[in-house]
């Protein structure tokens, strides 16, 4: 059984469905084919949110079996990400005969959750008897003293197999928007906005095709969906081509799944407007290891700026620029962001 690369298990399936202040950069902000993953494999999370597979379950049993995600020793509040993470890996992933919001009900509250919250995870829920989940990046969409955002970037199989050799296993997955509070004695989960990326049209620009075919370039599946949709305008394109000549560059965000405005404030974010895009990950480092060299971040934060962005935020703040060109922040402490005006 051959292990299932990096870049099929981020950018196989299709989806379902941040300055100064805490929000991700408003204005202030291959093909990517769908498919099956092999049946046998484990996606496993590092402490930074690396994805690693291997096999681990019979071919019979049809789906993998995923790991539990785990923060970055450097993140600002883990335990703010792990609330909102621990949520969607439970209602995302159950065993046989769990389909139904009243399954994930249930599951929401074991888990210690108001299992209310099932309800606004219809892209999570299907009728496929069995489904497995695995969060492949968990970044701030903003952080506040008493309130925050947290992006879910996840891939999910849902098996109709019925457990028999030789059924298909559909792969998908989305990104959500896991809102929540501060209380007592954790922080509160007190809504889920899952992406809604669109529908994939004909016609795509020339950068759209570019992207979608470049193997230096890696689309979870909303943003995936953003490209396809032809929604993202070609300046954030052509600067994710331009960037990915030197880098290899693993997505987080594009335009769905994403605050609509600038977290804690009412200014429109780049995102929806398919004018921005979050990296995560830079030829194999993530941005919030604490391993990862300052001077590969800082450089690929430079280079974005040249490649035509008026807002590049990530974990430190860069001298020169034109303006405001770069800002740093809590919430851009684990990733990149890379917005464009027009």
């Amino acid at each position: 059984m051959s292990t299932l690369s990096r870049r099929s298990l981020l950018v196989a399936g299709t989806a379902g469905v941040l300055g100064t202040v805490a929000g991700c950069g408003g204005s202030r902000p291959g093909t990517g084919g769908s498919g099956a993953a092999p049946s046998g494999v484990t996606a496993s999370t590092g402490p930074s949110g690396t994805i690693s597979v291997s096999p681990s379950v019979s071919p019979s049993a049809g789906l993998p079996v995923p790991k539990a995600w785990q923060p970055s020793s450097i993140d600002i509040q883990p335990a703010v990400k792990l609330r909102a993470v621990r949520l969607i890996e439970a209602l995302g992933s159950w065993p046989e005969g769990g389909q139904g919001q009243g399954a994930a009900r249930q599951r929401a509250a074991a888990a210690g959750y108001d299992p209310a919250l099932a309800a606004q995870a219809a892209a999570l829920l299907g009728p496929s008897p069995r489904a497995a989940l695995q969060v492949l990046e968990a970044q701030y969409g903003g952080i506040l003293s008493d309130s925050a955002s947290v992006l879910v970037v996840c891939r999910q199989w849902t098996d109709d197999t019925g457990g028999y050799a030789g059924g298909a296993v559909a792969v998908g997955g989305t990104t959500v928007d896991v809102r929540l509070s501060r209380a007592q004695p954790q922080w509160r989960v007190t809504a889920l906005q899952p992406a809604q990326p669109g529908p994939a049209v004909s016609g795509l620009s020339a950068p759209a095709h570019a992207v979608l075919a470049s193997d230096a370039i890696t689309l979870p599946p909303a943003a995936l969906a953003d490209v396809r949709s032809g929604n993202v305008h070609d300046s954030a394109l052509e600067a994710m081509l331009t960037l990915a000549r030197a880098h290899r560059i693993e997505l987080s965000v594009v335009r769905s799944g994403h605050p609509i405005d600038v977290f804690g404030t009412s200014r429109p974010s780049d995102h929806p407007k398919g004018r921005a895009f979050d990296v995560w990950r830079i030829d194999g480092h993530a941005v919030v290891d604490p391993s990862t060299p300052h001077a590969l971040v800082d450089g690929f934060m430079r280079a974005a700026a040249a490649a035509g962005s008026y807002n590049v935020g990530g974990p430190r703040q860069l001298s020169g620029g034109t303006g405001n060109q770069f800002f740093s922040d809590d919430t851009h402490h684990d990733h990149v962001h890379v917005g464009f005006a027009t």
